[in-house]
């Protein structure tokens, strides 16, 4: 039978790309930015004001104690974010170089690593030399493809550290404000349960959304949301009982 060579090498070039260019794991999308910074504010800032509201009945410390960690909390993840990202650009530059020092000093061995790789995926005989061969013909592609099929990394775009950034902190900032409106319009008192009900429905919701947009199942994704964040924060709750200022007169 006979086989187009020219059509197949094009086929295999088309290979190489998608797999040069294609992030099999990104590190980080808008949503989980946003899922990210949310769910964190949301958590940390409900622990701090239940402690708070728990040691004491005065609003006004509830509420400076909610905003001085809300704000200090979207600093802080918004720069977590951002260092993290760059940290991530730092380690993939580092492993690619790395690779091209392993393809000068042994590049059989690596070869060889690129011909397993897609002898895993199925291919054999000419199919896979062919494979090969066309991969290794350009050092940039074969480095490209030891990253995302050997490390599984693709390239980091350092701009997105300050996108990254952005993001989380704003989404901290509104998730850190939603366990805080109860006690604007509430007393401390009944403003606790209903602080805690809200920001569970919220984790729940956040969960449920994350599931379906992604994989899992929506209900037990937003249950479990729900169940972690709300005990986490009840851990602050916890804490502000034990230090409760005592009541004078």
């Amino acid at each position: 039978m006979a086989v187009n060579l020219g059509s197949m090498n094009q086929h295999y070039d088309d290979q190489v790309i998608y797999h040069t260019h294609t992030d099999p794991h990104p590190r980080s999308s808008s949503l989980s930015d946003i899922i990210l910074g949310g769910q964190d504010g949301l958590v940390n800032v409900l622990g701090v004001i239940l402690g708070v509201a728990a040691a004491t009945s005065d609003p006004r410390i509830v509420l400076v104690a909610g905003l001085a960690a809300t704000f200090a909390e979207s600093v802080s993840m918004g720069a977590v974010a951002y260092t993290s990202t760059l940290a991530d650009a730092d380690y993939y530059e580092s492993e690619k170089t790395r690779e091209y020092r392993h393809l000068h000093l042994s590049p059989e061995v690596e070869r060889e690593e690129i011909r397993e790789i897609y002898r895993q995926k199925g291919f054999d005989g000419n199919l896979l030399d062919q494979i090969v061969d066309t991969i290794t013909a350009n050092k940039d592609v074969w480095v490209k493809v030891m990253m995302a099929e050997e490390h599984q990394l693709s390239p980091v775009d350092r701009r997105q550290a300050v996108r990254s950034a952005g993001i989380v902190g704003v989404a901290a900032v509104v998730g850190s404000l939603i366990p805080l409106v109860p006690f604007i319009v509430l007393p401390v008192a009944l403003g606790i349960p209903v602080s805690i009900v809200i920001s569970a429905l919220v984790l729940f919701l956040v969960g449920a959304y994350k599931a379906r947009v992604t994989v899992g199942h929506p209900g037990k994704s937003g249950l479990e949301m729900a169940v972690i964040g709300t005990v986490s924060a009840l851990i602050g709750y916890a804490i502000g009982l034990l230090l409760k200022v005592p009541t004078v007169g």
